[in-house]
Parts: structure tokens; sequence; C-alpha cells
């Protein structure tokens, strides 16, 4: 008896300690095993995270950890909806665009919360759920794409910042209800960022925009996701 008293005390320490791992590396816990626990957090905080590494002292989501959260989550037969919350200020854009178009793909109920901020690329990660809110006091700023805040040197170099400029607004337009001429507008905007062009939104400023659904926090955030969960079980 104390040997297996013992073995599960054990079992319950490595358990908790493996979850305790992954706060710390990932930012979330493992799938649970209670029914209970059927949504499924998926924080994106700080700098978006690409090919290059970032300093240790950044705070930063990294998109080689998101990827396989998500195809868990999508797998997982324990997982019936997902919780984004959002607090980034942007960063890699090709890794930032790939998260969000891999969120749009799920099968899965999806909810975002910005709560913090939501700028850049958070921008397509905020849309890319199938309903987004956004805290009162939270703030989305809209900007084109820019290296360093240096002038294009170069006809390819613009080429390509031009297609990737496309590929961000065609997203952005397909998972919101902005149209594509007033997101222009928005990025071009000369009169409310130092040295740079965009527009800063802040709360029920996004949602009039039509970037963001509804104004909210974490109660009407899990609420509407457990709507969409219980519309799937009726069906």
């Amino acid at each position: 008896m104390c040997n297996d008293s013992n073995r599960e005390r054990d079992e319950e320490n490595n358990k908790e300690n493996q979850e305790l791992k992954s706060i710390k590396e990932l930012g979330t816990t493992n799938l649970v095993d209670n029914d209970s626990d059927k949504i499924q957090i998926l924080p994106i905080i700080g700098q978006i995270e690409g090919h290059i590494v970032l300093p240790p002292q950044s705070k930063t989501t990294k998109y080689e950890h998101i990827i396989p959260q998500l195809v868990a989550m999508e797998q997982s037969k324990r997982v019936k909806g997902i919780l984004i919350m959002l607090n980034t200020v942007g960063g890699d854009i090709e890794a930032g665009l790939a998260i969000s178009e891999m969120i749009r793909s799920l099968s899965k109920p999806t909810v975002s919360l910005v709560i913090g901020g939501g700028h850049s690329i958070g921008v397509p990660l905020a849309t890319a759920a199938r309903y987004s809110f956004i805290s009162p006091s939270a703030t989305m700023i809209v900007h084109p794409i820019r290296m360093n805040g240096l002038v294009v040197g170069a006809p390819q170099t613009f080429a390509y910042f031009n297609k990737m400029q496309e590929r961000i607004d065609e997203f952005i337009v397909r998972t919101s209800k902005i149209n594509r001429n007033r997101l222009k507008n928005l990025m071009m905007q000369t009169d409310e960022l130092m040295n740079d062009t965009g527009t800063i939104l802040i709360g029920e400023d996004a949602v009039k925009e039509g970037l963001i659904d509804e104004v909210g926090g974490v109660k009407e955030a899990l609420n509407k996701l457990n709507e969409f969960i219980e519309d799937i079980n009726q069906n």
C-alpha cells in the first residue's frame, strides 16, 4: 500500500512538473483530461519570433512552439474550442501570417481577445479567429510594412514588400468587416505615429472600423466560445 501511495504521489508530481515546464516554455498548460477544461488557451504575447532568434531578454512568441500546439488542438478530441489571448507588438511578418492562416483553418471554434495590444502583424492574428474581442483600453496599430523605418532603396525589395503587403491586406479584409480602401487609408495616415505612417485604434475604434467584432473581456470571450461549442453539440 505504501509503495502504491508513493507511486501515485510521484506520478502526480511528475505531471505537475511537466505542466509547470510547459507554462514556462510555451505559456500554456498541456492538453487536459477533464471534460470541464474543454477550452484551450493560446497566448500570443510580446514579439512574434520567426527565423531570426530574438535576444533572450525579449518576451517572444515562437512560431515553432505555436504550430505544433495548433496541430495538437485540432487533433485532440478533448479540445472543443480555442481562446486566443493577444498582447503583441508584432514581429516577424511571415511567421505571424503563417500562424494566422493556421488559426483560420482550424475546424474547432476560435475566439480572439486583444487584452493589451494587437499591433502590426498582430492585426491579422486577431482577425484570424471566428469571432474577435478587444478590451476597452487595448490598442491596435495598423501600418504598412517597413524595415527599421528606412526608405526602400531597390526595386526588387519594393516589389517583395508590396506583394507581402497585399497578402496581409487580403487576409485582414477576408477575415474582418473592414473594406480594403478604408484599411489602406488607416495605414497611410501621417498624423498619428511619429516618423511613421499608420493609425492607432483604441477599443471601440477597432470595432467601429470593422477590424474587431466586439468590445469585451474574458467573460464575453468565453461566453461566445461556449455558444459556438453548444451550437456544434446541438447539430
